[in-house]
């Protein structure tokens, strides 16, 4: 069942319009992410669930009750929604324990106490609950802000960019850890972030927004492997567009030779776009380019980034066209070598180009890569 849902919401700041039409829901201890770049709209999103600001359309409901719509808007407090901030709003001159049991007023102190110490068991900070938010790292902090949060047993969960003040070795590591403990405690939760990695690691579901609107709602599988559209493609993970030309039956001539592909949508909207000798675009993704020694296709080592275990290579190919490619960081290539590389892909998705692309026939790529 959805606890929230948000059914085409609108809102505007004067003339502009920041969120146009915007819906989706969340289902009961379900976490959520929307994702996108600053200034998308997605932040104000999370303010209209909480109650901070109205709607100029559409209607939020939390358990099938209204709480927002033009006309009507529940108070923030009437709610029973908790939020962790971006800056974890901490107040300084009261200890962790103080700071988680802040909201708990309806309690008795035995209560107070037993409830503040059960939850600083689960985000193991048990021992820490008479120290001062100053005497605490920053993912200490966050802890607490998520605690103080889960304090009241709110029935959902908002956090704003919540490790945007994080280094990120503690960001991807308090992610899971973060993700873990709503789990344990069936919080429904709803997080805005511009970090891919974050929302990859915490959300069940993403929705990529831009320009105020969602592109894609959908699993992290999906919107990594099966972009809607190019905006979702171009902000999700790293790749780079080749054209190709359609030979009908879902297949695609590009220069690595000949790929079954996912049709751009318009093809199933009844648009001839894929058919024979039709112009499109393939993404491919840097762990779709395979390094290996035997392949007659050749690639120019253009760039070269270390990341450890792997090297994110740049490579140039016949064409004059860069691909980026994911290799294991034994094979060691200096910029200007050439090396052998393959196509192994699952997720082949094309998109919608007019033009027919300029490269040889297959013939006569495969040729130049003897």
């Amino acid at each position: 069942m959805a606890l929230l849902e948000l059914d085409n919401i609108v809102q505007r700041y004067g003339s502009s319009t920041v969120v146009d039409g915007v819906s989706f829901s969340v289902d009961t201890g379900g976490i959520a992410c929307l994702l996108g770049p600053s200034g998308c709209g997605k932040t104000t999103v999370l303010r209209c669930i909480a109650g901070f600001e109205g709607l100029a359309g559409g209607e939020i409901r939390v358990r099938g009750r209204a709480v927002s719509r033009v006309g009507r808007r529940v108070p923030p407090e009437k709610r029973r929604i908790g939020m962790v901030f971006q800056d974890y709003a901490l107040f300084p001159h009261l200890s962790v324990a103080a700071n988680i049991g802040f909201g708990l007023t309806a309690l008795t102190g035995d209560e107070r106490r037993r409830r503040v110490g059960d939850l600083l068991e689960t985000v193991g900070l048990a021992a820490l609950g008479s120290r001062y938010p100053h005497e605490l790292s920053g993912g200490q902090q966050q802890r607490v802000a998520l605690a103080r949060a889960l304090a009241p047993r709110p029935q959902l969960i908002l956090l704003d960019e919540p490790f945007s003040n994080l280094d990120v070795d503690l960001r991807e590591r308090l992610s899971l850890e973060v993700r873990e403990i709503l789990k344990r405690q069936n919080t429904t939760a709803v997080l805005v972030t511009h970090d891919q990695h974050e929302a990859f690691a915490i959300a069940d579901e993403i929705g990529v927004m831009t320009d105020g609107i969602v592109q894609q709602w959908d699993t992290p599988y999906r919107i990594y492997h099966q972009p809607a559209n190019r905006r979702v493609a171009n902000f999700v993970g790293q790749g780079v567009f080749l054209p190709g030309v359609a030979l009908g039956d879902g297949r695609i001539e590009i220069e690595f030779g000949i790929v079954g592909a996912r049709v751009p949508p318009q093809c199933r909207q009844g648009c001839a776009i894929c058919d024979r000798g039709c112009g499109v675009e393939v993404l491919l993704r840097p762990d779709d380019i395979v390094h290996d020694d035997q392949s007659a296709l050749r690639a120019e080592v253009r760039h070269k980034a270390f990341r450890g275990a792997e090297i994110l290579y740049t490579l140039r190919l016949a064409s004059g066209r860069d691909v980026l490619a994911l290799v294991p960081s034994h094979y060691d290539h200096a910029v200007g070598e050439d090396v052998g590389i393959r196509l192994d892909v699952e997720h082949v998705v094309a998109f919608d180009n007019s033009e027919r692309p300029a490269f040889p026939s297959s013939t006569r790529m495969r040729r130049s890569w003897q």
